[in-house]
């Protein structure tokens, strides 16, 4: 599996390892590959509950009203949960994740990704080189981060992001020529990103186990 970054931490963490700026996917883009299993969570998280600041605070600009119920679970079961930070680690992730999908890192997504995922990577990446594709994508801008689901089943947490972003994409061919896309055209992209955590696990990772069109 792969763990998708220490949300606390994350932002320093891996801006060392990103390119610089983000972006969106165009209609020429290959999709991102997805789990054959289907886990999207679903639990709501009352703003009137006793619960951090940050929870309340950031309730209108991080959290929809249908993940609130399952948020207010994730704090009472785990304190040091803290929305702001993880969704700021949740759009470090999605940068890290794209970019080394685009680049065939298979060695970073090893570790960012869950099992299911990586291997829907895997094949895609293997698919593109079979095609002698090479992508040269760039992800311009993410609009917005929200957390849409949450669950608690036992002491696994479940949260899903929705990510609305820009891509530019290019892709070419093995002797550089143009195949599909554009540096200059930036499409919109809309996707949600489900990571998990044991919240018993001394491990404070969260990890991407779904991707899925929204």
């Amino acid at each position: 599996m792969f763990y998708v970054i220490l949300f606390a931490m994350v932002a320093a963490f891996l801006a060392l390892r990103l390119y610089s700026v983000l972006g969106k996917r165009t209609g020429h883009e290959q999709p991102l590959p997805k789990p054959a299993e289907e886990r999207v969570a679903s639990q709501p998280m009352a703003r009137t509950i006793d619960v951090p600041a940050e929870v309340r605070e950031s309730g209108a600009r991080h959290i929809d009203v249908g993940a609130e119920t399952g948020l207010r679970a994730v704090v009472a079961a785990d304190s040091s949960f803290d929305v702001g930070q993880f969704v700021e680690g949740a759009k470090s992730a999605y940068r890290m994740i794209l970019e080394a999908f685009w680049k065939g890192d298979e060695e970073t997504l090893g570790w960012l990704v869950e099992d299911d995922v990586r291997a829907a990577f895997t094949a895609a990446i293997a698919e593109r080189n079979e095609a002698g594709h090479v992508l040269e994508n760039r992800l311009v801008a993410i609009e917005r981060a929200q957390i849409v689901d949450a669950t608690l089943e036992g002491k696994i947490a479940r949260i899903a992001v929705r990510f609305d972003a820009d891509i530019a994409a290019v892709t070419r061919d093995a002797e550089g020529n143009l195949v599909a896309g554009s540096m200059s055209d930036a499409v919109e992209t809309h996707d949600v990103w489900t990571f998990m955590r044991n919240l018993r696990s001394d491990d404070p990772n969260w990890k991407l186990v779904e991707t899925d069109e929204a």
